[in-house]
């Protein structure tokens, strides 16, 4: 099978002033003659560690079942890093926004052939990085056109946020959650129940009119699940 490359690339964002690592994968048959979609993972070295995403992606292009596509993984610098960004309270979070608007995507436009629109580019997150890939497509809706989370956490802030947005068909949202997520030990050592609210954004979603599919897989908060649910995550959005 032939396989991608992965490149590390150290980027510094003036709106979080630091340095940023990207990893980037480009597929085998990369070359700026063709258009390339763009997924950009939030958590993103557990995307290609834990998730193995690119084998999903180098496989389905092999096959010639999935349009050409580039992913770009940022990964969190600590617990507390991936919270600050990640979580609407979080005092870089604004900032984060910001970066993967504003700098990140038009360092990905400059960079590489994409097809540099809203519908060409896609977010994916599990758990925190699944809240902020939502939260940056309602403030970013002409930038992202797709929204890909896998079992997001969802709390008053962000249902207040999704009631707010004027313009459902914007982006279109994947959105799982497990039946065994009502019982979370997060990474403070609290415990959360994942389902119940996740449950209520679904609904809320569907009320709203969103582009959406969801499906509650049975299973917890853990990559043992996410993993092989990439599958069907890549299959079904970046489809030929």
């Amino acid at each position: 099978m032939n396989r991608g490359t992965i490149t590390d690339i150290d980027f510094f964002s003036e709106s979080l002033q630091e340095d940023i690592h990207l990893l980037v994968y480009l597929p085998a048959n990369y070359s700026p003659l063709y258009k390339y979609s763009v997924l950009i993972a939030s958590d993103g070295k557990d995307y290609f560690q834990l998730g193995r995403i690119s084998r999903v992606v180098d496989e389905y292009l092999e096959q010639g079942d999935i349009e050409n596509l580039i992913i770009v993984g940022v990964p969190y610098k600590s617990v507390e890093d991936r919270r600050q960004k990640y979580l609407p309270n979080g005092e870089k979070h604004e900032a984060y926004l910001r970066f993967l608007a504003h700098e990140l995507v038009p360092y990905i436009d400059e960079h590489y052939s994409t097809y540099q629109m809203g519908m060409g580019r896609a977010l994916i997150g599990d758990s925190q990085a699944a809240t902020v890939s939502l939260l940056a497509a309602i403030q970013y809706p002409n930038i992202f056109g797709k929204v890909l989370m896998q079992s997001p956490l969802v709390n008053d802030n962000v249902l207040e946020k999704v009631q707010q947005v004027q313009d459902v068909h914007a982006f279109s949202i994947y959105h799982v959650i497990g039946t065994k997520e009502h019982e979370v030990v997060t990474m403070d050592k609290s415990i959360k129940d994942f389902l119940t609210p996740n449950r209520a954004l679904h609904e809320l979603i569907v009320n709203k009119g969103f582009s959406t599919f969801y499906d509650e897989f049975e299973g917890n908060h853990s990559w043992k699940f996410w993993q092989p649910d990439l599958k069907r995550v890549i299959k079904q959005n970046f489809s030929l």
